[in-house]
Parts: C-alpha cells; sequence; structure tokens
C-alpha cells in the first residue's frame, strides 16, 4: 500500500473500537481514538484535518466507521471506502454480535476486510471515484423525486381540500334553498291565511249591509 494513502482504519461501537487496521507506525492511532469520544451521536460524517492527514467518521446507527488519509488523497476516497467498510460490516454483523463485542473482539474476523477495502480503494482510485459520482447521482435524482412526490401528494391534499371545501358550499347552498323554498311556501300560507281573513270580514261586512237594509224595508 502506498504512503501518502489511507493510512489507517476502524470500526467502532460507540467510543469502543471494535477493529482496525494499518500498516504504518504514528501517532494518528491515538488522535483518531480520541476524535472519537468527541464525536456526536448523531448519523452524519465528519472530517477532521491535522498534519497532513485527514480524520474521516461516517457515524450510522451508533457504529464509526473512520478512516485516516493522506490529505493530498481529497476526501472523495475516504468516503467511499466508508461506505464500502459500512455495507461489509454490516452484511457480516447485522445479527446482532457487534452488539456485545468487546474492544478488538472483531479483529480476527473484520480486521482483513478492512485491508482489503482499504488496498482496493487505492489501487482502483478511478473505479472508486466513478462509483461515487454515480451514487452521488442517483442520490440527487432520489431526492428530486421525493421532493415531486411530496409536491404531488401535498397538491392532492389541497385540491382535496379544496373539493371537500366546495362540497360544503354546494351542501350549504342546497340547504339555503330548501330553507329559501320553505320560507316562501311559509309566506304564501301566511299571504293566504291574511286574504282569506280579510275577504272573510269583507264578506261579512256586506251582509252586515244587506241585512241592514232589507231589515229597514226589503
Amino acid at each position: 500500500m502506498e504512503k501518502q494513502s489511507l493510512i489507517y482504519s476502524f470500526v467502532a461501537r460507540g467510543t469502543v473500537i471494535l477493529a482496525d487496521y494499518t500498516e504504518f507506525k504514528g501517532n494518528f492511532t491515538g488522535i483518531a481514538a480520541q476524535c472519537l469520544q468527541k464525536l456526536p451521536a448523531t448519523n452524519n460524517k465528519f472530517i477532521y484535518n491535522l498534519d497532513g492527514h485527514t480524520f474521516n467518521y461516517l457515524v450510522d446507527n451508533g457504529f464509526t466507521y473512520c478512516v485516516v488519509a493522506a490529505e493530498s488523497v481529497g476526501r472523495q476516497l475516504p468516503i467511499a471506502f466508508l461506505e464500502r467498510i459500512k455495507e461489509e460490516f454490516i452484511k457480516g454483523f447485522s445479527g446482532g454480535k457487534a452488539a456485545t463485542a468487546t474492544a478488538n473482539g472483531l479483529n480476527k474476523e473484520f480486521r482483513p476486510k478492512l485491508k482489503e477495502q482499504m488496498q482496493y480503494c487505492v489501487e482502483h482510485p478511478e473505479e472508486i471515484s466513478n462509483l461515487a459520482k454515480v451514487k452521488a447521482q442517483v442520490s440527487q435524482v432520489k431526492e428530486v423525486m421525493m421532493e415531486n412526490i411530496e409536491k404531488v401528494i401535498d397538491r392532492g391534499v389541497k385540491i382535496e381540500i379544496l373539493v371537500d371545501k366546495t362540497e360544503d358550499l354546494h351542501n350549504q347552498a342546497q340547504r339555503y334553498k330548501q330553507q329559501g323554498t320553505q320560507l316562501k311556501r311559509k309566506m304564501w300560507y301566511q299571504n293566504m291565511k291574511i286574504k282569506l281573513i280579510i275577504l272573510a270580514i269583507l264578506i261579512a261586512l256586506i251582509l252586515i249591509i244587506v241585512l241592514s237594509i232589507c231589515g229597514g224595508g226589503c
């Protein structure tokens, strides 16, 4: 493995390093462990620069994947390595062994994987870079699709609300119409009642007049 490349890597549960690998000597192992103690527990990527090296961390569901690299390597290769290591680790230890393993308890099983992936990434930087670009593009397309789906769903909800409001207004208009019809009928009956009362009064007056005239000389 070239000196100016990936230098040291490990997998940790919380602050407990379960497996690590390096072919070099230096204080980078201690610095990487110290940085691990200070990392937030939230899922994210973290990068620290110190003495010409980058200390790259990927925190995911309680586990931390780390690689120390020469600063000249850049950021894309270390991050791609961490993603590959995470996939390998989840595939090999998703059954629960990693949850109870002690410090360096997975060295025998996982150290060869760290070595293999470090060597592969260093020997195939262009391939790793292209894969990282493709993954980034896929992730970007996925985000755009999710945004569009959310907009469609949101638009559908708004249309549904509009339809509901339209139906409410229609029902309200129907109620007003029915109330108006009932009111018209009520007013018509009242008018008819008044007219009949007036007519009855007029007939009674006419009868009184006629009877009074007839009584006087008919």
